[in-house]
């Protein structure tokens, strides 16, 4: 009878858990809680910037590629670049521009001008590219640590409950499982923050590391270009 009206005494439910869980671990939970929300917003605002970005990249190569002018191009784009790679090629052409208004002669300038056209774009890809990656290290912060933080909790809460047990003097399964289970809810929560972190860590860096060879492809296409009109100049 008293197993009975000790069971009904206990919420189960997740709100329950979390109010008669001792404050140490009410903190790592609402912990994992705010981490994992945080998460989930750089997972989507990843997930759209990254189709914006590939989605403006294939439009601006069908662009590139077409044939027309490359000046005219970089007077639709290059004063107000919506993506990484229209911003590399409008880098390359305002230093293509600026070293043909002052005018160039001798090979030794004309290579001087290739390789500094390469080196603006490079750069230019490196700091697109770090842009794109911000907040990828929250996302990898949080799918190594959270499992852990949730593991802290539970010790703690386990350690808890066996202090009530012995307080208590009473070992029924009505009075150990809630505190387990409060204690348990903590490691619950932190694979629940870590598993989407690590997915989407993963996910987001392997497109990233083929829209970043994508760049560096453009780079290498562009300064050839580069160079045969300065070959055909000479």
């Amino acid at each position: 009878m008293e197993t009975a009206v000790a069971a009904q005494a206990h919420d189960l439910s997740i709100i329950g858990l979390f109010m008669m869980a001792d404050w140490v671990v009410k903190l790592v939970m609402l912990g994992l809680v705010a981490a994992s929300i945080w998460c989930w917003a750089i997972i989507f605002d990843k997930a759209v910037k990254l189709r914006r970005m590939k989605a403006a990249a294939a439009d601006f190569e069908e662009q590139f590629w077409s044939g027309g002018s490359l000046d005219q191009l970089y007077d639709d784009v290059g004063q107000d670049p919506s993506d990484p790679l229209s911003s590399t090629f409008a880098a390359g052409m305002r230093e293509w521009r600026h070293a043909n208004e002052r005018g160039l002669s001798g090979g030794n300038m004309r290579a001087n001008l290739a390789q500094r056209v390469e080196r603006v774009m490079s750069v230019t890809v490196g700091r697109e590219m770090a842009n794109a990656e911000r907040y990828m290290t929250v996302l990898a912060s949080v799918g190594s640590v959270a499992p852990f933080v949730g593991l802290f909790g539970t010790v703690w809460g386990i350690m808890s409950a066996f202090t009530n047990i012995a307080s208590q003097q009473n070992t029924s399964l009505a009075v150990v499982a809630p505190g387990i289970a409060e204690a348990l809810f903590a490691t619950a929560l932190g694979l629940v923050a870590a598993i989407p972190a690590v997915i989407a860590y993963n996910k987001f860096s392997t497109d990233l590391g083929r829209y970043a060879d994508r760049l560096d492809s453009f780079v290498t296409e562009f300064s050839s270009i580069l160079q045969r009109h300065l070959e055909e100049r000479g």
